[in-house]
């Protein structure tokens, strides 16, 4: 698997991984309707900001954008976001993208990485962020209107550089 920069040629398979992860709405706090178009402004950063593909082959396995977390006196903190294709997650790539997102944000002399929004029930993700050094700074009550569970908290987590 390469971690590598996206290409414009890579959204007819990044489009997809975005529609089923978001479609689901077991993860990510976005609209479940959002169009193509929509969600290419939502998740292709522009420069200072990063968006990557996890590629095997010819394949996209997953992708990834990262960036300043908020503007002016918190611009010294990054956030990154992940999505991985269904049938590619417990191979890896979300690991692959997290290292790369926190090696992309360290060489840039940021001070840590925040992630504003974890839904408490995504375990996979909250585990993978712990691993990497992570913690939950807090918790929102109810945040997340999760299909099957309902109302569950979304963390914010956050890792010191």
């Amino acid at each position: 698997m390469l971690i590598r920069e996206f290409t414009e040629a890579d959204w007819a398979q990044v489009w997809p991984i975005i529609s089923e992860v978001v479609r689901a709405e077991e993860t990510f706090p976005y609209d479940p309707a959002m169009t193509a178009e929509q969600a290419y402004g939502m998740w292709v950063e522009r420069p200072p900001g990063r968006t990557v593909v996890a590629v095997e082959g010819d394949r996209v396995l997953g992708t990834a954008k990262m960036g300043t977390n908020r503007p002016g006196p918190g611009s010294h903190v990054s956030t990154a976001s992940f999505m991985v294709a269904a049938d590619a997650r417990g191979r890896g790539v979300g690991t692959a993208l997290c290292r790369d997102a926190l090696d992309w944000a360290r060489g840039r002399g940021y001070a840590g990485m925040q992630f504003n929004a974890v839904v408490e029930t995504n375990h996979a993700a909250v585990e993978l962020y712990r691993r990497h050094g992570f913690e939950i700074v807090g918790t929102v009550p109810g945040a997340f209107a999760h299909p099957t569970r309902g109302r569950v908290g979304l963390h914010v987590m956050y890792r010191a550089f």
